[in-house]
């Protein structure tokens, strides 16, 4: 196997699937070989193939049925056409929602550590604990997971309509926070990032925890926008 750098790896796998498929002559419902049997013909781990499956079957490329097996998708025939602006139209959506993130969520964690009671910081300790059990490769597990730390936080800070803005970002644009959590691909560093805000919460600093909510988010956004460079540079007009 080629080696493929972590930050194309996704893409790499997705694309390797695709061409197994198109080479097989395999029909949407035609079944494909097991997870195990993928997994050592592409030389990867499980959970890494299993974020590839995920990404294909949210195109519906494939479907996934438990206890059954992996299948063709019937949206195969529109996802293998070729699409040149699909890559870098997804890359700057990410980043916009990063953005947006940046700008509503760290003062909303500053007012959630003034205001946050004790029920409500142990719902916060909780989802961080969850998180922590998932930091292997159960990455639908992990960003449930997340997405709940992250929506509690805005809950606490007591203003119902930012709290309804947040739920609404992260509920529309879950594809995007999920792809976001594959590329950005440092669970541990995310989860500490995420310890450290839930710290300065529980310590009633509003400051600290203004400032460790930004840093995080402008964090992953970096990284984000660092790794789709080289997509970016690929499709870039000529």
């Amino acid at each position: 196997m080629s080696e493929v750098s972590r930050p194309t790896l996704s893409d790499a796998l997705t694309e390797r699937m695709l061409e197994l498929i198109r080479t097989g002559g395999h029909q949407p419902g035609d079944r494909l070989p097991s997870t195990r049997e993928l997994s050592q013909r592409f030389a990867v781990t499980t959970p890494t193939l299993r974020e590839a499956l995920r990404r294909l079957e949210a195109t519906g490329a494939i479907e996934m049925r438990h206890g059954s097996g992996i299948y063709v998708g019937a949206d195969i025939e529109r996802l293998v056409l070729p699409n040149p602006n699909m890559r870098e139209i997804r890359a700057a959506r990410l980043l916009e929602l990063l953005d947006a993130r940046i700008l509503i969520e760290p003062p909303l964690a500053a007012m959630a550590a003034e205001h946050a009671g004790r029920e409500e910081l142990a719902a916060l300790k909780q989802a961080l604990d969850e998180a922590g059990r998932h930091l292997r490769g159960e990455d639908a597990e992990l960003h449930d997971a997340n997405m709940t730390f992250h929506r509690a936080t805005a809950r606490m800070a007591g203003n119902s309509v930012l709290n309804e803005v947040v739920d609404s970002l992260l509920t529309v644009h879950g594809p995007e926070q999920r792809e976001i959590l594959q590329i950005f691909d440092d669970r541990r560093r995310d989860y500490e990032e995420h310890l450290a805000i839930l710290e300065a919460v529980e310590a009633r600093d509003a400051a600290q925890a203004e400032e460790r909510m930004r840093a995080h988010l402008v964090d992953v956004k970096t990284v984000i926008e660092h790794r789709l460079q080289p997509s970016q540079r690929t499709n870039a007009p000529r």
